[in-house]
């Protein structure tokens, strides 16, 4: 039988759920991990604010009747504290790496762990985290695991804001004001098409954020969608995408867009 993993921090949501989805359509026996993970928050405070609700996580995950819902506690999952760190090289040095210095340590210990307690032969990411996906299909390779990886599409709101666990930490007005990721995004995307200068569009989205009191720009960059290396042009050559991380408030988010000439 094929395994699907569906890999979560829980406050589960329609983007997880798509993933649920998929996986059950792909595998015979379907997984979903509930983790929040320690090793891979770089800041404490963000951890203890966290959206947790596992009832409600179980609720929403009737619906699609998952074989197996794994949520071990931490001491389970750490019993010691690792000793074993994970160097993604280039992969994770730009972007959230830069940002969030041992993030990516702690996704390669998390990940590798459930990969061996739980053996799937499948397991599914959502297109939002897209430097995850790059550091797991890297670490699937170098490590030899026989998984398969698939990356299923961002689902967001019809407004156009990502679904994200951390929306739930959104004040009304905060989240009128998130929209400026994907807003950023798809001016940024349009611009590219048209061959407009990549700095030039970069400064652009600097300006609409200082302009926006609630928000504050961490970066936006373009980059290789496979590599995670920064470039300043989109080519036919490569898949390439705007990927952008800003705090609205005190909520830290993420979103990027593929680009294709």
């Amino acid at each position: 039988n094929s395994v699907g993993l569906v890999p979560t921090m829980g406050a589960l949501h329609e983007g997880h759920l798509d993933l649920v989805a998929k996986s059950k359509s792909d595998s015979d026996i379907t997984v979903v991990s509930i983790f929040v993970n320690p090793t891979q928050f770089n800041d404490i405070s963000d951890l203890e604010k966290y959206p947790r609700n596992l009832d409600n996580d179980l609720e929403k995950l009737r619906k699609f009747n998952p074989d197996l819902v794994f949520v071990p506690e931490v001491e389970e999952i750490y019993p010691e504290k690792p000793l074993v760190k994970f160097e993604f090289s280039g992969l994770g040095d730009s972007l959230e790496g830069a940002h969030r210095p041992g993030h990516f340590n702690g996704v390669g210990i998390i990940v590798t762990k459930l990969f061996h307690i739980l053996h799937p032969t499948h397991v599914f990411f959502g297109q939002k985290d897209l430097q995850q996906v790059a550091i797991v299909r890297r670490l699937i390779k170098d490590l030899s695991f026989d998984i398969n990886i698939t990356v299923v599409p961002t689902r967001r709101a019809e407004d156009g804001l990502a679904l994200s666990s951390r929306n739930a930490r959104l004040s009304p007005e905060e989240r009128s004001t998130a929209l400026i990721l994907f807003n950023s995004l798809i001016y940024a995307k349009d611009e590219l098409l048209k061959g407009a200068n990549w700095f030039a569009v970069k400064e652009k989205i600097n300006r609409r954020f200082l302009e926006e009191p609630r928000a504050k720009l961490e970066y936006v960059e373009l980059v290789k969608s496979e590599t995670m290396e920064t470039v300043s042009s989109i080519t036919p050559e490569d898949s390439c995408s705007i990927c952008i991380a800003a705090f609205v408030g005190e909520t830290r988010l993420i979103d990027n867009m593929t680009v294709t000439v």
